[in-house]
Parts: C-alpha cells; sequence; structure tokens
C-alpha cells in the first residue's frame, strides 16, 4: 500500500512539473473522470486564471455530459466557453470507417487550436490517459497532427490512478462511468446521422434509469446488442428486469434484442478491424 501510495505521489508531482512549463494552457473538457482530474490539478498548479476549458457540443455527445460538464465547471470557478463541432458535415465521419475518430478528433483539435491562438495560450490539453494505450484510438494521430499535450498519458496515469486520486481530491466524477460518443455504438460502415444518434441516446437514457452498470446499446439496425457488466447477468433475470428492457427497446423498433455474454468491455466494435 506504502509502495502504491509513494507511486502515485511521484506521478502527481511530475504531473505537476509538467504543468509548470506552461504559462497557461487549454484543456479539452468533457466533464468525464480525466479531464476534471487534469482540470483540477491544473488549476491548482498554475491558478484557475491560467486555465481556459472549453467544452464541445455535438449531438455525438450524451446530453448528460454535458450537464454534468457545467457542474463541474459552476463549482471549479474557471474560465470555459462551450463550442459547436460539425464533424457529421464531414462525410469522411459520417460514413463511419475505422479512421471515424480521426475525422471527429480534427475538427474537435482545429477549433481548440484557433483559439488557443487568439488568446495567447501555451498550450492545448486533453484527458488522454495511460490505459488509452491499449486500445485502437485514430483520434491520437489528429492530436499528433494539431500539436495536442497529453500530461496524464506522459506521467503514465492509468484510469486506476486518476479514479484513487480524484477520490482523495473528493471530486464528483471519481467514478463516474466512461462515456464515449454516441457514433461508438454502431458497427463501421453504418453511416452515423443525426436521427440515429438522438434514438441511441435515448434509448440508453431510459435504460439507465433502471440502474445497469457501463451500459452501452450497440445499433445494427433492427438488432439491439446490449453490453453491461457481467456481474449484472444473475440480477437482471432474477428481478425481471430484462422484461423492462425489452419493453423499452421495442418502443424505439429493434426488432431483435440481444445481450452480449462476454458482458462490457472498451473497443468491443473495434475487433472487426483487421489487423
Amino acid at each position: 500500500m506504502q509502495k502504491l501510495e509513494k507511486d502515485l505521489k511521484n506521478k502527481l508531482k511530475n504531473l505537476q512539473n509538467i504543468l509548470r512549463k506552461y504559462k497557461n494552457i487549454l484543456i479539452a473538457f468533457s466533464g468525464g473522470t480525466d479531464s476534471t482530474f487534469l482540470l483540477k490539478v491544473a488549476a491548482d498548479t498554475l491558478g484557475k486564471k491560467n486555465i481556459f476549458a472549453v467544452t464541445a457540443i455535438s449531438e455525438t455527445y450524451p446530453k448528460n455530459d454535458l450537464i454534468t460538464a457545467k457542474k463541474i465547471i459552476s463549482k471549479f470557478g474557471i474560465k470555459n466557453i462551450f463550442i459547436k463541432t460539425n464533424e457529421l458535415k464531414n462525410k469522411n465521419f459520417a460514413c463511419n470507417t475505422p479512421k471515424r475518430c480521426f475525422w471527429c478528433k480534427d475538427e474537435l483539435f482545429c477549433n481548440l487550436t484557433k483559439l488557443a491562438k487568439q488568446n495567447k495560450i501555451d498550450a492545448v490539453c486533453d484527458g488522454t490517459n495511460y490505459s488509452d494505450r491499449n486500445d485502437y484510438r485514430p483520434g491520437m494521430a489528429a492530436a499528433k497532427k494539431w500539436g495536442i499535450k497529453h500530461p496524464l498519458f506522459d506521467t503514465k496515469l492509468s484510469k486506476d490512478d486518476i479514479r484513487i486520486l480524484s477520490k482523495k481530491f473528493n471530486l464528483p466524477t471519481w467514478n463516474k462511468e466512461a462515456s464515449p460518443c454516441l457514433a461508438s455504438r454502431f458497427p463501421y460502415g453504418s453511416k452515423i446521422t443525426v436521427k440515429k444518434l438522438g434514438k441511441i441516446g435515448k434509448a440508453e437514457n431510459e435504460l439507465r434509469k433502471l440502474h445497469l452498470k457501463n451500459l452501452r446499446l450497440r445499433d445494427y439496425e433492427n438488432t439491439a446488442r446490449i453490453e453491461i457488466d457481467e456481474n449484472q447477468f444473475k440480477e437482471i433475470f432474477k428481478n425481471n428486469i430484462y422484461k423492462k428492457m425489452v419493453d423499452i427497446l421495442k418502443k424505439y423498433h429493434y426488432k431483435y434484442i440481444t445481450l452480449d455474454l462476454e458482458g462490457y468491455r472498451t473497443g468491443s466494435m473495434n475487433k472487426t478491424i483487421k489487423n
């Protein structure tokens, strides 16, 4: 335990040292666990007046995340603006190839870089953490293109590290579930539209009221594939929660409703990509 605490203290110290290299920074702030932690440490290290948070608004982002982001920004008292991104207008994004995330991040980072230049800000940072290296992330190429900094990644702070430290800092997001963009709910090759995103967002919000953990509703046109934590399998059948799940999804015109027996896992849609 002492070794773990020492390791985390060293990582936190290294993070602070990296941030001190800059006079001021712009943070891509989603309201998630990682960007909230980065925002907190940056504000404590550089001072609130030297932190500029930017939150993107798009049909691809869950609406609950925007609500969370607004609450946190209000609590922290940090300069923040909301920008509208238009990745859906980009055919390269909408056609949903395995490079979809590149085009989404390219749109976002282009806007953030322009804002940084306009406001004479030293660096643009995001919440990419060290655990993210284990998944397929074409958005990292866009980050490299625009010179985006990854302080959490550079200090080898994993998702678990960030949750532990966030809890110590009493951050409300310390145990917040990951919330990737809604476009990730569709298999590659299935066109992304505003209508489809709206359907997924509303259906997931209803399902979450059943207290399903790490919920992902994967859309295959007439078929819904549901991912939840494996340890909830017994509960949903024992308490007939599955019947409520079926009733909800039937309202959204799914003809076939399936439960993925492997349960929730990060990047399940990437299994179809050939190496």
